[in-house]
């Protein structure tokens, strides 16, 4: 645990397999259930499966949480959950019962067991959508870049692609 200084952090959740919208649900209550606090939860969001956009499509939040969890314990955290929904270490990005990313750590930089700010987040649709909803001012941590110049910066077919649902 962090000196016992509450920590706000951003947090994507997603799945393509079963009852997405269910698994999703699952997943809030679940975190729940580890002690950490549900500030904010975007809509829905849905899109195509990335990188193979075959694959049945997602279904994607945003959560903006608050925990005293160290990232490292909040990654093992998470992971473990993605194993209790049946996630196996098949192919990188195949499709997956529930998956759970930290997107953004107070704003930290970090290059340890986990990668913060998520390294790909600011060109995926599913994450920047949900997560302007949640915040319009937000800045990536490390460009900077205000969430609607990355929200511009996406390719038209990424715009075009996703839906609220």
């Amino acid at each position: 645990m962090l000196e016992n200084q509450a920590k706000r952090i951003y947090i994507a959740i997603g799945s393509n397999l079963g009852n997405k919208r269910d698994n999703i649900e699952r997943a809030k209550f679940k975190i729940l259930q580890k002690g950490i606090k549900i500030l904010a939860s975007s809509s829905l969001y849905e899109s195509l499966s990335w990188p193979n956009p075959n694959n049945p499509k997602f279904y994607n939040i945003v959560l903006k949480i608050e925990t005293n969890y160290h990232p490292i314990e909040l990654l093992k955290i998470f992971k473990n959950l993605e194993d209790e929904f049946g996630r196996r270490k098949l192919a990188k990005n195949a499709p997956r019962f529930c998956d759970i990313d930290i997107i953004d750590y107070k704003n930290l930089e970090i290059e340890d067991k986990v990668i913060l700010p998520h390294p790909r987040m600011h060109t995926r649709n599913f994450v920047l959508f949900p997560l302007f909803e949640l915040d319009k001012d937000w800045k990536h941590p490390m460009s900077k870049h205000h969430i609607k110049n990355l929200l511009l910066s996406l390719p038209i077919t990424d715009i075009n692609s996703i839906k609220q649902i």
